[in-house]
């Protein structure tokens, strides 16, 4: 499959580090325009440095809906359009639920749901009009599989699995493509304390649970498997199919975590499926069940 062709836009939010900025210098390597945009933009003009006819740097807070706005409206204003946005931005918040407080669970989906929305919000009215363009929003193998101590993360990545799979199908009609990107442990700095929180109640009852939680990402952290640079190589790849998946576990771990999740879920499933199906009532005026 070709890489992205050159002329293309790519609009990528939390583009100051990780996922983010390797996804910006691919596109860049590969001929793009690109409006890389974090809350610390200096890291931005830094990182990918100063061609304004293929760079545009701008600060953005993902929670603020009018400053996503207005940085859409920048980037028309300069390039006249967004072909690609790539909501990567986001952190996790974790420990059990009871240690995180409401507004940890508000500021987790602000950041990791609310946000994404808002700027896929500013971006789809220009796509609807050109007819065509490609949604990444970044959930996590977390949207796949629930963990104990990260059940606050993973029901912000749900969230982001679920809304882009009712995205998709709302936008396909219209020329748009939108995929969740459910990706492994890459080698960024997602396991630092710069990207990951924890709830601050001390409950006995979860120290085992937590000690052992914490000693994983320690023994993981800068040692993932995942290379970012090939993650953003198969973004690129993904942005000129025609078609595209809907989900995308990327890398080998990711991919191994949704088989044993389909095959766990498929067992029960069937384990419980009289139980399920029996259910339904006598109704002779019952509807047809919903198409497939």
């Amino acid at each position: 499959m070709a890489a992205a062709s050159s002329g293309r836009v790519w609009m990528i939010t939390g583009a100051g580090r990780g996922l983010g900025l390797a996804i910006a210098k691919a596109a860049l390597a590969a001929g793009c325009r690109v409006a890389a945009t974090a809350r610390a933009v200096d890291a931005v003009r830094e990182a990918l440095g100063g061609d304004e006819t293929r760079v545009l740097a701008l600060p953005l807070d993902v929670t603020d809906a009018d400053q996503a706005e207005a940085a859409v409206a920048e980037i028309l204003r300069r390039f006249g359009t967004v072909d690609v946005l790539v909501n990567s931005a986001g952190y996790g918040q974790m420990g059990p639920f009871e240690a995180n407080s409401a507004e940890d669970v508000a500021r987790q989906f602000d950041v990791n749901v609310f946000g994404l929305m808002n700027v896929t919000r500013a971006v789809l009215p220009a796509m609807r009009k050109q007819g065509y363009g490609h949604v990444f929003n970044f959930s996590s193998i977390a949207g796949v599989r629930g963990r104990a101590g990260g059940s606050l993360y993973a029901a912000s990545k749900f969230a982001v699995s679920g809304f882009t799979e009712g995205l998709a199908l709302e936008l396909k009609p219209l020329g748009i493509f939108a995929t969740v990107v459910e990706p492994g442990y890459f080698r960024t700095d997602f396991l630092d304390a710069s990207s990951m929180r924890f709830g601050d109640a001390k409950l006995d009852d979860y120290a085992e649970v937590m000690a052992a939680m914490k000693d994983g990402y320690n023994a993981r952290n800068h040692k993932q498997p995942g290379d970012p640079a090939k993650l953003a190589q198969a973004l690129l790849v993904l942005a000129e199919s025609s078609d595209p998946p809907v989900h995308f576990a990327v890398g080998s771990d990711a991919v191994t975590i949704v088989e044993t999740k389909l095959a766990a879920w498929g067992a029960e499933l069937a384990k419980w499926q009289a139980l399920s199906s029996g259910t339904d009532g006598d109704f002779e005026d019952a509807a047809p069940p919903p198409g497939r």
